[in-house]
């Protein structure tokens, strides 16, 4: 095959067969193909698009490029897993794998860290100190066996040749295509090994999808990759018009999940923790338990309220190194030097938290990263009072703003301030889910 004439291919609109797709993936990981040709492809695919056919195949020959995961061998059953595409205050991964894990159903997931306004669940992790995320596959392998639980993060043998186009893509503007953004996480959760896969889709200001309509695309095209690719596939859209919780911010976050895992924490950040683990735990079930939703939802919520769920997270950290003692007791976690409380000038109902407004704010105080490498400040972030629909009376907190460096706050206050906007009339508060999508 030569390059150039997939290149003129896809330029015309024409589907490339799998022979195809897998040649040029192969060609590319094994640096047999130049940047250039890579990106006029990537290029080609941003504009004409791909078929589902396609899209499929590109996905399994990512997957297959480096080390495929048979998970259900790796814990001796049904091996079921999550991904989300990320939002505002997204720390779901630290409460629903416990949970999940405590109801007996193991659970080895792979994660990444963030880009941009904050952290990921890698760096989340980290805020407890000595937790090692960089596990060989073998001793990924063993811990859960042993423990039924693991979260690390991705090896690089898995999925390499997402890795090298991801990196194309993001300096030759061809992020925003959707065969390539579903074909780019499928790939990673297909190597990963897992027979269910439950995806959480997000939808608002703060996510990269702003529009119902565009999340319903992505999460229907990954759902379509997983089910052609022999995976039973859930996927729910949420919304993230405003933060999810209350905490951003790494340190933070972390700690309101071990609130929540001990049956606190936020109504809406628990509520959606409890959503995401019973479609995982129906999924393991596979239509032999775990079919009444009412009776999961039971279940879940008497295991965070009896902390096995807690306990589940404990063992977890304390196996992968992480220093207990800040989990017990998250005051030990990394703590901003700085705190300062924005109040309501007038009462009403609220309007507007604009999730990004939000997540700029905790990214000016140093939580996030602007380019891979960059140093995050765990311990800082904003802390969000309020939700859409709630009425609050004058000088009721709207936001905490943790700091470490004062001269940072000033930036941070104005986009905190601008986030929140209070009405004379009522407003609806904002659902926590718009739609449910499932494989055949």
């Amino acid at each position: 095959m030569r390059a150039v004439e997939l290149l003129a291919k896809k330029r015309d609109g024409a589907a490339l067969s799998r022979a195809e797709i897998e040649w040029f993936v192969e060609q590319y990981t094994a640096g047999a193909l130049p940047d250039y040709q890579a990106a006029a492809l990537l290029m080609a695919i941003c504009i004409r698009g791909m078929t589902r056919e396609e899209t499929v195949d590109l996905t399994l020959a990512m997957a297959h490029s480096g080390e495929v995961l048979v998970l259900h061998e790796m814990l001796g059953g049904y091996a079921v897993d999550k991904h989300s595409s990320g939002g505002v205050g997204d720390k779901t991964t630290l409460v629903v794998l416990p949970l999940v894990a405590s109801c007996g159903v193991p659970v080895a997931k792979m994660s990444g860290r963030g880009l941009g306004f904050s952290g990921g669940t890698l760096d989340k992790l980290e805020s407890i100190a000595g937790y090692d995320v960089n596990l060989s596959t073998e001793r990924f392998e063993t811990l859960a066996k042993t423990n039924g639980i693991v979260l690390s993060g991705q090896t690089h043998d898995l999925a390499p040749a997402d890795g090298q186009l991801y990196a194309l893509r993001d300096v030759t503007a061809t992020v925003p295509s959707l065969p390539l953004i579903a074909s780019s996480i499928m790939s990673k959760k297909i190597a990963a090994g897992a027979d269910g896969i439950v995806l959480d889709v997000k939808m608002g200001t703060g996510a990269f999808m702003n529009s119902l309509e565009d999340a319903r695309q992505l999460a229907q095209t990954m759902v379509d990759i997983g089910t052609d690719a022999g995976r039973d596939m859930i996927a729910v859209i949420s919304d993230m018009n405003q933060p999810l919780g209350q905490a951003v911010g790494n340190a933070l976050e972390v700690a309101e999940a071990i609130e929540t895992l001990h049956g606190g924490g936020p109504d809406d950040f628990r509520a959606h923790c409890l959503e995401i683990a019973g479609y995982m735990l129906r999924l393991a079930g596979q239509g032999a338990r775990w079919t009444d939703a009412e009776a999961v939802r039971e279940l879940l919520i008497r295991q965070l309220h009896n902390d096995a769920a807690f306990d589940k997270f404990r063992l977890l950290a304390e196996a992968q190194g992480g220093d207990v003692r800040l989990v017990d007791h998250p005051r030990r976690l990394p703590q901003a030097a700085h705190q300062e409380i924005l109040y309501a000038a007038e009462a009403g109902f609220i309007g507007q938290v604009s999730a990004l407004d939000i997540a700029n704010a905790a990214f000016e105080l140093g939580a996030g990263r602007e380019k891979k490498g960059d140093p995050i400040d765990l311990a800082v972030g904003v802390r969000v009072h309020v939700k859409v629909g709630d009425l609050i009376a004058q000088g009721a907190p709207l936001v905490t703003l943790y700091a470490n460096d004062e001269t940072r706050l000033e930036r941070s206050r104005a986009l905190a301030a601008g986030a929140i906007a209070v009405q004379d009339s009522a407003v609806d508060p904002l659902p926590l889910f718009y739609d449910v999508l499932c494989g055949p």
